[in-house]
């Protein structure tokens, strides 16, 4: 009986069910996915992806704790809430904290690899810039409850001194394929291709401060595939260890995000601006841009796509799947 080379949890979520994708079209199909499924249309990120296994998070955690897997070769830890509205600290804890300190700890003990999903969010409002050096960690402040969780883990990685033995990367805003279950947090590109589906226009947020106009807000967006592509270098390399940003390292704004979708769409550009409501304005980032000087110097040096060239690709993409 074939036993799982590679286990990624979160596989049937965003990230993963692309990582999954992409190992398979590399051959890799010895692999078990890690999910919670729950009732919504999560599952049909896995249909036509090649895997041995599917088992609940609970399942595998209990397997986890009786020394099942230890033969696997990796584990690609990408499962967690990553819903920056949810305010349940004790539920993040458990899920987004404890969980990956318990697979952690298995990987050390069994020689395994482990990579594992942060986030931009630990960096906060941005004010000690956006460097992936390690020795900054203790200092970042997150803005909300998901990016303190992420951080906790990030804080016990360094302070144990794992940076050397584990992999951990920081995504900043992804957005691509296999993203309809996330909902609200669901990316700006989807939800402006749903708005001018449904109304031939998107709302974008106006700024609330002078040095950014309307629509000029910064963010660091990149693609999934290219998500996927540097997540799996670390995979291929195992040899390399330590936490790493993963974008483009080039903010880019919310008014060129948009244009770029109309443009995919051969459509005029129709945007309107609205006001941004109270709770959000004394936390809301006006610019992230990933420092990939890290992840350059380790030898990962894959063009990425354009913002242009990516949208265009999704947008290609969700008029296949004939959403509307």
């Amino acid at each position: 009986m074939k036993k799982p080379r590679i286990i990624v949890t979160g596989g049937a979520g965003f990230i993963g069910a692309n990582l999954v994708e992409a190992l398979n079209q590399r051959g890799e199909d010895r692999i078990l996915i890690v999910d919670h499924l729950k009732e919504g249309p999560k599952w049909k990120n896995l249909l036509g992806l090649k895997f041995l296994d599917y088992l609940q998070k609970d399942d595998f955690l209990d397997c986890i704790e009786k020394n099942h897997f230890s033969e696997v070769e990796a584990i690609i830890h990408l499962g967690a809430c990553s819903d920056t509205t949810v305010k349940d600290l004790d539920y993040l804890y458990k899920n987004n904290y404890l969980y990956s300190k318990k697979l952690a700890v298995f990987c050390l003990e069994h020689g395994i690899t482990f990579i594992y999903a942060s986030s931009a969010a630990t960096y906060g409002d941005g004010s000690l810039g956006f460097s992936d050096d390690e020795t900054l960690i203790p200092r970042l402040k997150p803005l909300n409850p998901y990016g303190f969780s992420k951080q906790l883990f990030d804080l016990w990685v360094y302070h144990h001194g794992l940076t050397k033995k584990v992999v951990g990367l920081k995504y900043f805003n992804v957005f691509g394929e296999k993203e309809f279950h996330k909902g609200e947090m669901r990316s700006v590109v989807l939800k402006a291709y749903e708005q001018i589906k449904r109304e031939g226009k998107v709302r974008l947020f106006r700024s609330y401060r002078p040095e950014y106009p309307d629509g000029g807000q910064l963010r660091d967006f990149i693609y999934v595939k290219d998500a996927v592509e540097a997540t799996l270098f670390f995979l291929e390399h195992p040899e390399i260890k330590g936490i790493f940003n993963v974008g483009t390292g080039q903010a880019r704004s919310f008014k060129d995000l948009v244009t770029a979708v109309f443009s995919a769409l051969n459509l005029p550009v129709n945007i309107e601006y609205i006001d941004m409501p109270e709770n959000l304005r004394k936390q809301y980032q006006y610019f992230t841009q990933a420092d990939i000087t890290k992840l350059k110097k380790v030898g990962y040096n894959k063009p990425m796509y354009t913002l242009e060239e990516a949208v265009k690709s999704y947008v290609s993409w969700l008029e296949q799947q004939k959403p509307f």
